[in-house]
Formats: C-alpha cells, sequence, structure tokens
C-alpha cells in the first residue's frame, strides 16, 4: 500500500462538534491529509478550526446548531454540500454529557443526550449515507463511541446508553452499506482532556483512579485521536466495516 491511500485530495468532509477539542483536531487533520472540511458547533462563532483548515489551503464553514433540534440535521447535510457539492466524509463527533445519580436521572438529561448523541448520529448518517448511495462512489462515516460503548460508568446512564447505541448503530449500517462502498466505523475515545471530562480532572480523587488505571499513565490529547481519523476516513481502510477501534491508553487491556 502507498503513503497516498491516507491523503484526501479532492474529497469533502463534515465534522460536528468541531469548535473546538476533538472535534476541532479531527476536522484539522483531514484538512492537512487535503480534504475540504465544514465545522459545526452550538457556538455562535466559529472556533480557530476554520482559520487552521484556511490556512493549509482547504474550503471549509461554520455551521452554529444545537444538535437536540432534530431540524439542524438535513440543514447541516445540505449546508455542506451546496458548499463543497458533496460529502465525502461525515464524522459524527458532537456530544454531550449529563451527570447525576441514576435514581434522580431528570427525564430532560436523559431526551437531550440521547437526542445529541444518538438520534443525532442515525440522522445525520442516514441523510450522508443516502447522498452516498446516490452518487455511488462510496464515502466514509466515522462516528465518536467511547469506552462506555464497552462499560456502564459511574453517573451518566443516558451517556452510556447513547454511546452503546452508537456502537451498535455503527455494526447495523456498516451491514447495510459496506457492499455499496460506504464505511462506517467507529473511534472510541478514553479519558481524554477536553470539556466533557473537566469535572473528573478536577476531583483529585476520580483524577487518580482514572490515571491510576491508564497504562499509558496520562490523559489523552485531541491529537492523540487523529491518527484513528485520518486512517478511518481514507482509502487505507477500505476493507474495515463495522470495527470500533479504541483509542484509550491501554484503559481496555487494563
Amino acid at each position: 500500500m502507498s503513503l497516498d491511500a491516507f491523503q484526501l485530495n479532492g474529497k469533502n468532509a463534515l465534522v460536528t462538534g468541531s469548535h473546538r477539542g476533538l472535534g476541532a483536531a479531527i476536522a484539522v487533520v483531514l484538512a492537512k491529509a487535503g480534504a475540504n472540511v465544514g465545522c459545526h458547533g452550538r457556538d455562535s462563532a466559529p472556533g480557530a478550526a476554520c482559520d487552521e483548515i484556511r490556512g493549509v489551503g482547504r474550503e471549509t464553514f461554520y455551521f452554529s446548531a444545537d444538535l437536540a433540534d432534530s431540524k439542524a440535521y438535513p440543514a447541516l447535510i445540505e449546508k455542506t454540500i451546496a458548499e463543497f457539492g458533496s460529502i465525502d466524509i461525515l464524522v459524527n463527533n458532537a456530544g454531550t454529557i449529563r451527570r447525576a445519580p441514576a435514581a434522580e436521572y431528570p427525564a430532560e438529561y436523559w431526551d437531550e443526550l440521547i437526542a445529541v448523541n444518538l438520534t443525532a448520529v442515525f440522522q445525520l448518517s442516514q441523510l450522508a449515507g443516502r447522498h452516498m448511495i446516490e452518487k455511488g462512489k462510496g464515502g466514509k462515516i466515522v462516528n465518536i463511541a467511547s469506552l462506555l460503548s464497552f462499560q456502564g460508568g459511574i453517573l451518566v446512564p443516558a451517556y452510556a446508553a447513547a454511546k452503546g447505541g452508537v456502537a451498535q448503530l455503527t455494526k447495523a449500517l456498516a451491514n447495510e452499506w459496506a457492499s455499496k462502498g460506504i464505511n462506517v466505523n467507529a473511534i472510541a475515545p478514553g479519558y481524554m482532556a477536553t470539556d466533557n471530562t473537566t469535572a473528573l480532572r478536577n476531583d483529585p480523587v476520580r483524577s487518580k483512579q482514572i490515571l491510576d488505571r491508564i497504562p499509558a499513565a496520562r490523559w489523552g490529547e485531541p491529537d492523540d485521536i487523529t491518527g484513528a481519523a485520518i486512517f478511518l476516513c481514507s482509502s487505507a481502510s477500505d476493507y474495515v466495516h463495522g470495527h470500533v477501534l479504541a483509542v484509550d491508553g491501554g484503559w481496555l487491556g487494563r
């Protein structure tokens, strides 16, 4: 295999939740590999990722939307196609987390997390997949799962349920679309230094418990996820379907 298999020249991508954190790192590295990359976030103004994408000579745009609102899904896909002419790569990265004991877990938390972390993943994939099927040139869909796709977690029942669903949805879509040249896979990040883990990192007891179990002995950084993203978004992974790739510093092997 040539290293050219990891290049994305001529490809058009959308990365949800790319205002900051893991999504921003993924969006920028896809652009460095040659793709035009649309960015999305809940913030009204774009983050630094758009400037970095333009800085490497690729096209970009920023779309502000709350993915708890189902009206955002078709608008986001339509915007990508209008700007670039197609969507060849979709990275479903956007997500949120709410912590509370299961016995007192608010219904509004549950509804929000299932909508953002699971329903949005399905509906955006459905819309992008439909476009890819119609064009007949295949494509790549990468979902961001979690260690809690495999484990139950503590104080996060809705997040665990949604991320478990993401793993199964990844496999279900791969079963239907692999024969159409569409690769659907997922990345399951470990404990990463992002906004979602601020509370854990600020808790000296929980932070120590987590670090003591990670063989790599550190929290992951956004750049740690980018190699897996390039692989799964490029032709280097053309025979990889329905896989959930853990990038966790060795956590699951402990």
